[in-house]
């Protein structure tokens, strides 16, 4: 029997997560973690066939957003409320800050490198505005542009040479080179939408570029060229963000606002977020 691939059916009950869910990541056994479980400030944890429990509870008033794995198997979780970067032991729940930086407006979402490098998108919703953080090993944090547009959503490409940064509110997608030491160049329009907006996005082994499109209640995939392949339908309209898991890494999970759950679909690709430290 032939797979179906970009069909999305729901993965855990609806309404376990607030309205507020995001961030999700798998770990290496195949878990799913994602924000704001039951209330907020915590994180959540779903089992491969879709049970859910509380994870962690996040201390002082901070709030995850977008969150990656590392090499070393901790979970590093975007503070949007505490202007940090989080570090989390996942054998000992032991919370740390990773980079902390005042300036920051609101650490949104992440894209890792394979040598550990993080970069960070901050935007200020109040001004449509927003800023591109470089976060280095060492937790030295350095501001890569300011004046952009609500940067959001975040990614690489597999091969490591370009960075993807999109504008929710101003509805684009930017690219940018990828130097082999993580500096960024020869920025350009990646694609732009005439209507919805972006959240969260993620890249396949392939190169295809997958992005929420919130409130249309969709995920596009975009190839490498910055073409709309397909626009994959869900179930419900607020996607918020995306990650790839299961056995094979061809499984997507989305998180859905409206609902307060996640959506699963197969892919023909497995994600790089899958694959990068495997």
């Amino acid at each position: 029997m032939t797979e179906k691939c970009y069909v999305s059916r729901p993965f855990t009950e609806p309404h376990r997560f607030t309205s507020a869910i995001e961030g999700p990541a798998c770990d290496k056994a195949g878990n799913l973690y994602a924000v704001n479980y039951e209330r907020r400030h915590t994180v959540g944890k779903i089992t491969p066939d879709g049970a859910g429990s509380l994870f962690l509870e996040l201390d002082g008033g901070s709030t995850g957003c977008g969150m990656r794995f590392n090499r070393d198997g901790d979970l590093l979780i975007a503070d949007h409320t505490g202007h940090h970067i989080l570090k989390v032991d996942m054998r000992t729940k032991e919370t740390a800050i990773y980079a902390h930086e005042p300036l920051m407006n609101q650490p949104n979402d992440l894209a890792i490198a394979a040598d550990g490098i993080l970069f960070a998108s901050d935007p200020d919703w109040k001004t449509s505005t927003g800023q591109l953080w470089k976060i280095h090993t060492d937790g030295k944090v350095s501001l890569l542009e300011a004046d952009m547009g609500t940067t959001n959503g975040i990614e690489i490409s597999p091969d490591e040479k370009t960075l993807y940064v999109n504008e929710t509110v101003q509805r684009k997608i930017w690219a940018y080179d990828l130097s082999a030491s993580k500096e960024i160049g020869n920025k350009r329009l990646f694609i732009a939408f005439p209507d919805f907006g972006m959240d969260g996005m993620r890249c396949d082994m392939a190169g295809n570029l997958y992005v929420t499109r919130i409130g249309k209640g969709c995920v596009a995939q975009i190839n490498p060229r910055g073409e709309v392949m397909r626009e994959i339908p869900l179930h419900g309209k607020n996607c918020t963000n995306l990650t790839f898991g299961g056995a094979d890494g061809r499984t997507c999970y989305v998180t859905m606002a409206d609902r307060g759950n996640i959506e699963s679909f197969r892919s023909e690709f497995p994600g790089r977020c899958w694959a990068l430290f495997r």
